[in-house]
């Protein structure tokens, strides 16, 4: 990479579902100059991240949709190189919503997190013990509200956020049950997260394998796919059970918004409630969060995996491939 170059992935086209490699163009544009009380980060992990997909749909969701030739908007952590602000120096290693770049000219207020050298790996800090591990940290404990001797059931259970919700919840003195795809991805949620059990949503008869793995039903759902899983796992809610909507990824578009079974006779019946989670909803409480996530790492009561691509190049079919199932962990592209 020349110096006075920064690269950049910007969208190319806007897709109608998965965003795929021919929606995105790797572009090189002049190095950007801090501006006063700016600094200039130089990006060395790219996080990649299912809820990408919202945001470049042409249906907006909760944030608007990236722009046409505009830089894909991501979390990622880097070191400051240059500070036109008095209280930030070069070297400072800062967290923040800075894009598939190299580099990156920010306001002081955008940078998210500034990390402590603690022996923890720096590319923690965009899966378990930043986004991803709060959304599963709030998600859970505000939303899902666990007790003792519960049993928490779990979609795509081997990903970032499913594999914090359920140690979260083993932690909470839960039963947990992770729903994921495959052999590899079940054992991986048994032996690597410490799930009680774990379910291959890809087998035939999906709701007898739920029926199995909880027999004393469900009381807290944490769904990240919606679609046929959430339809199987819905039947087998205790009274007073809560959903907790963290994500879709089992629908390809939402426009049209897709029919099929319908939820309120089983809330109804259950006396169950359905609440969706957004993490922005807690930013004056994430420092919170990650105090106990930081804690739980040390204790070694929260493991993690990292799926880490090698260079920016990757970055445009990072996201399709996470839909492909490609991932075993959370999914970084490292770039310096």
């Amino acid at each position: 990479m020349k110096n006075d170059v920064n690269r950049q992935v910007v969208l190319k086209s806007r897709p109608t579902g998965i965003p795929q490699a021919e929606h995105f163009e790797l572009v090189e544009r002049p190095l950007p100059a801090p501006g006063d009380g700016q600094v200039l980060v130089r990006n060395l992990y790219l996080s990649v991240d299912p809820a990408m997909r919202g945001w470049v749909n042409a249906v907006a969701n909760y944030s608007e949709p990236v722009p046409l030739g505009g830089v894909m908007r991501a979390a990622t952590l880097g070191r400051i190189v240059e500070t036109r602000h008095p209280h930030w120096k070069a070297g400072d290693v800062v967290t923040g919503m800075f894009g598939w770049q190299d580099f990156a000219a920010v306001d002081v207020a955008d940078v998210q997190v500034k990390i402590s050298d603690d022996g923890t790996p720096l590319s923690a800090w965009l899966g378990v013990l930043g986004t991803n591990g709060l959304t599963a940290y709030f998600g859970l404990l505000d939303a899902g509200q666990p007790k003792p001797g519960e049993t928490v059931v779990v979609s795509t259970a081997a990903g970032a956020v499913g594999s914090c919700v359920g140690q979260i919840a083993k932690i909470k003195g839960c039963r947990t049950v992770g729903i994921a795809g495959g052999a590899a991805k079940t054992a991986l949620c048994r032996d690597a997260f410490g799930f009680d059990a774990a379910v291959d949503y890809k087998q035939d008869d999906l709701d007898t394998a739920l029926r199995a793995a909880c027999p004393k039903g469900i009381d807290v759902y944490f769904d990240n796919t919606a679609g046929k899983i959430s339809d199987a796992v819905l039947k087998h809610l205790n009274v007073h059970a809560r959903v907790v909507i963290c994500g879709t990824a089992s629908v390809a578009s939402w426009d049209p918004i897709p029919l099929g079974p319908r939820v309120e006779r089983h809330l109804l019946v259950k006396r169950a409630r359905m609440q969706g989670i957004l993490i922005f909803d807690y930013a004056e409480r994430l420092d919170e969060g990650r105090a106990d996530l930081a804690r739980w790492v040390r204790e070694g009561k929260m493991r993690y995996r990292e799926d880490i691509l090698d260079g920016i190049e990757q970055a445009p079919d990072a996201i399709a491939g996470l839909y492909r199932g490609e991932n075993l962990g959370k999914r970084l592209i490292k770039i310096a």
